[in-house]
């Protein structure tokens, strides 16, 4: 049986679903990598909301996606960009979101970090504003029991006159913080907000800067999430961390040989497409874990064409695909996003999305999926 799937040429294919699922069983955390999936909020689709409006959250499912998870042995890094931070959900629904994941993580025993930032600040704002912004962030999530992701700020962003800016701002809140943290540092293709982050927009500039940051406060910082998209750059800024600072990547585009590593090292991982790649993700690192990095690759490499296809640009829309997966897998009972995001990717987008999911094995119920799949065509006005 086969589904009629338009190109991106104007016409149209024959595939074939798959029949039988990707194997994976729950297990618990890896011993050879800490790996966290940033994960997806799931929208209340009976809301009367506008694409301007606050989030409404479906919280039941939010939360019981975040629970799919750690029953995988994933940790869930909550509240990033993948939650749509800046793009749909706001700080007060990020906060409810932290303080909600944070409970569940406790109840079930997950491994959970949170995303500290500034997006409070809705306007213009001076270097204490966004410090206080930090500081008030900072201060849920260590409340919540959470780790802090400290991520980079559109507000600092516009702010800063100088490298020694960001220096201070962050200087500032690692003598704060009470426990390690991750810092993030997002790259303008997932935000163009974030253009000369560090205070340059010469990476070689910036990337001292971001490392001299590390470099005054080595027991303050857990590990570094570079998503930058470029391994070579990621790899340079690992093997130049202080003793015991963690490199989790946050390259979509080349995480396998990242994770894998070299002779001189490797990375942890904290990756928006291990949303959708849950299961086959963490079957993947348990195999790592028993020292077949071969049989890693040959697991994970597969993953990549599908990863590249999610968050190619505008990299920022990757949210659509990672949500329109999550609602084929039965993750979720419909596609809608908060801030009306659905409409974000092409139909020829959705279509190549579903046949690389599909073909990789990742809906638990194929038939499901290529249901929803031939219903959101028929909303197009293909015919089968």
């Amino acid at each position: 049986m086969t589904i009629r799937l338009p190109d991106f040429k104007g016409g149209f294919r024959a595939y074939e679903p798959r029949e039988e699922p990707f194997a994976a069983t729950p297990g618990t955390p890896f011993t050879s990598r800490t790996v966290f999936s940033a994960a997806h909020v799931v929208a209340d689709p009976f809301a009367d909301a506008t694409p301007d409006s606050p989030a409404a959250v479906d919280w039941d499912a939010t939360l019981a996606f975040r629970r799919h998870l750690w029953s995988h042995g994933l940790g869930v890094a909550e509240a990033m960009d993948t939650a749509q931070r800046g793009m749909g959900l706001d700080w007060a629904g990020a906060a409810e979101l932290i303080r909600r994941s944070a409970a569940e993580a406790r109840s079930v025993g997950g491994l959970i970090a949170c995303g500290v930032g500034t997006d409070q600040l809705t306007g213009p704002a001076t270097l204490d504003e966004v410090r206080a912004a930090y500081e008030e962030q900072l201060a849920l999530v260590e409340e919540s029991g959470a780790q802090a992701i400290l991520m980079a700020s559109r507000a600092l962003a516009a702010a800063a006159r100088s490298p020694e800016d960001y220096l201070e701002v962050y200087g500032h809140l690692l003598r704060q913080a009470t426990e390690p943290v991750v810092l993030h540092w997002l790259g303008p293709m997932f935000d163009p907000a974030l253009e000369g982050y560090w205070g340059s927009s010469d990476l070689d500039a910036a990337t001292d800067t971001f490392l001299q940051v590390i470099a005054a406060h080595p027991d303050k910082v857990d590990g570094i999430k570079v998503s930058l998209l470029e391994a070579r750059r990621e790899i340079d800024i690992r093997r130049r961390l202080p003793q015991g600072v963690r490199c989790y990547t946050g390259d979509d585009f080349n995480y396998p040989e990242l994770i894998a590593g070299d002779e001189q090292g490797f990375s942890h991982a904290l990756l928006g497409i291990f949303d959708p790649l849950g299961p086959l993700a963490a079957e993947a690192v348990r195999v790592l874990d028993t020292g077949d990095a071969k049989g890693f690759r040959e697991l994970l490499d597969p993953t990549v064409e599908l990863s590249r296809h999610l968050f190619q640009a505008p990299t920022r829309f990757y949210k659509t695909g990672v949500v329109f997966l999550a609602w084929l897998a039965g993750h979720q009972s419909h596609f809608t996003m908060v801030g009306g995001l659905q409409s974000a990717r092409s139909l020829p987008h959705f279509a190549r999305a579903y046949e690389l999911a599909d073909g990789l094995g990742l809906f638990p119920d194929p038939k499901q999926a290529e249901e929803r799949m031939k219903n959101l065509l028929s909303l197009y006005g293909v015919t089968q």
